[in-house]
């Protein structure tokens, strides 16, 4: 968290309408009159200004000793302990002088007739854990001209967040776990896969061990036929028999045991579901030569149905987007600004954090004739232009990125977060920036955050039914069913070996946000609120040649103390 005096310097300026470098933050925090030299600055920036930069900033401090209140007239009131003049905290706008009462609203009183919301009620998991979602197109409140209008001409702000300037900062709270970034050991040698795939089945088997009896593979071939047992293991192999069954080779740390799913089983439906690499357990009857186990019962990690999620003390929301694209000639930037603008009304007063899953930015080479589609070709120029966009964001709130497959990281997961040189370049709002995937939790509630490359395997591998690009939340809740974000190894996923398995979700999130696939998709599964946000891209001629037709210019809006969802949409 910022500390005290910057926090409500850029609380004070984002009620005028701005939006302030970090370094410009600084500067007047460091001024020996720091609430002098915020009115000094507001007073000499450029009408059609809306961030306040260092240079702005040293033009006031260097003409003055003692930078005068806006207006020239002698400060009525002393500083506080945080250096800004007591009457800057109580939502005075800067261009009327007028006070800005409107109390804070609810967030049921302030939702119109137009929006509706996923609620806990309507989207608990069903007995299969798969839920019936509404269509996106019956959760979009339509973000058009007039109803995101948030600036004026001269750069103020029209309708700006009334309760900013009054709100203590105190009781937001952020922290970010599991986090690869700095941490990277593996060195692609043959030992470091041994490890980490030796640390995926020692911890997701140990969410399986307490369901079932299980036994070594090797204590197996001495067990009499007959006798019922139980494995928890790795899915080694998966293949079908000539009449139609399923052979499922598991491995533990012992070895290698065959199992068989007979066709007319009511869970044979479910090795539809399997993939290689995952960790399961199964029982059932050893053959009369003990040779093969036949499966009566099929057990995943899973999130446990009687999963209770976490929710806020008060409401505050958070708002989840991904797949931005700067860079590219389809990136939406119209659409982004209405966002943004949206972002300083009082309609979006109680958004304290935004949370970007991954592709900031085009990137270079990423798929074939890319270059064609580049509205920038320089990566660092695509950062310089999204550090731009994102400071059109209120400086008061609290953003958090991870990295995605078009961002200037390493393509294995998982993937560390930016390096010195671009996070400089995206110092805007000294954005906290984590590895992906990461789980940030956010005033208690925890957020699973990850791109979702494997959201491409999963839907690749299970049928239509099970999962699809329409509806990227069902693939998003088998990886909530298998724990682990990217299960299979092998295929178009790449794994960095590490010390341990990043990418294994040990603790049931309470809400699994992804992107990477540009569809807008939401519901619950087992009462995990699981979120595919859409982008900011409209269609490329590559994803027209792959028949994707992407969701563009969605923001879910999450309000944290119920985890109710409601869909803003700025195209």
């Amino acid at each position: 968290m910022p500390l005290e005096t910057p926090a409500r310097i850029v609380r004070a300026l984002a009620t005028r309408g701005f939006n302030a470098d970090r370094e410009a933050v600084t500067l007047i925090a460091s001024a020996d009159h720091p609430g002098r030299a915020l009115e000094a600055v507001v007073e000499a920036v450029p009408e059609d200004a809306l961030t306040i930069t260092p240079e702005h900033v040293r033009a006031v401090l260097e003409n003055t000793d003692d930078p005068p209140v806006s207006g020239g007239a002698p400060p009525a009131e002393s500083p506080d302990e945080s250096g800004v003049p007591p009457g800057e905290m109580k939502g005075v706008d800067a261009d009327t002088g007028d006070s800005n009462s409107a109390p804070r609203s609810n967030g049921s009183s302030r939702k119109t007739a137009d929006e509706s919301t996923v609620s806990s009620g309507s989207q608990s998991g069903a007995a299969t854990g798969a839920t019936t979602d509404d269509t996106a197109s019956d959760a979009v409140t339509e973000g058009d001209a007039e109803a995101t209008a948030a600036r004026s001409d001269d750069g103020g702000a029209a309708a700006a967040r009334p309760d900013r300037a009054q709100r203590d900062d105190s009781q937001r709270s952020l922290d970010i776990g599991n986090d690869i970034t700095g941490r990277s050991t593996g060195t692609g040698e043959y030992d470091d896969f041994v490890t980490v795939f030796r640390d995926r089945f020692e911890r997701l088997s140990g969410k399986l061990r307490g369901r079932v009896n299980h036994r070594p593979t090797d204590a197996l071939d001495a067990m009499g036929g007959g006798s019922d047992a139980a494995i928890v293991g790795m899915v080694n192999d998966i293949r079908s028999t000539a009449s139609g069954h399923w052979l499922i080779e598991l491995e533990d740390t012992s070895g290698v045991f065959p199992c068989l799913v007979m066709k007319d089983r009511r869970f044979a439906d479910q090795v539809d579901e399997l993939l290689c690499d995952e960790v399961i357990a199964v029982e059932g009857t050893l053959a009369d030569d003990g040779g093969i186990l036949f499966v009566d019962s099929m057990y995943f990690p899973d999130v446990p149905r009687t999963f209770e999620p976490s929710t806020a003390d008060r409401h505050v929301q958070a708002a989840l987007i991904s797949d931005i694209h700067v860079g590219s000639q389809e990136f939406m930037a119209d659409a982004w600004t209405r966002f943004t603008d949206w972002l300083h009304t009082a309609e979006a007063e109680n958004i304290e954090y935004l949370l970007i899953a991954g592709d900031m930015v085009e990137g270079v080479g990423v798929y074939p004739d890319q270059d064609e589609e580049l509205d920038i070709v320089d990566i660092y120029e695509q950062y310089e232009a999204f550090s731009e966009y994102l400071k059109q964001v209120p400086g008061d709130i609290e953003i958090v990125m991870i990295p995605g497959n078009h961002d200037a990281v390493r393509l294995a997961e998982p993937q560390p977060g930016f390096d010195e040189e671009l996070r400089e370049i995206m110092s805007a709002h000294d954005a906290r920036i984590s590895g992906n995937p990461s789980t940030v939790t956010i005033e208690g509630v925890s957020v699973l955050m990850y791109h979702g490359v494997s959201l491409d395997e999963i839907i690749a591998e299970f049928p239509d039914e099970k999962a699809t690009y329409d509806d990227p939340q069902k693939a998003m809740y088998h990886l909530l069913k298998k724990r682990h974000v990217a299960p299979q190894y092998g295929g178009h996923m790449r794994l960095a070996p590490e010390e341990k398995d990043y990418l294994v979700i040990d603790e049931a999130p309470d809400i699994f946000h992804t992107g990477h696939v540009h569809k807008l998709g939401y519901g619950k599964y087992h009462n995990v609120l699981a979120i595919n946000s859409g982008c900011w891209q409209a269609q490329t001629e590559f994803q027209k040649s792959v028949n994707i037709d992407p969701d563009t210019a969605y923001a879910p809006v999450v309000d944290l103390d119920t985890l109710d969802v409601t869909i803003r949409k700025f195209a």
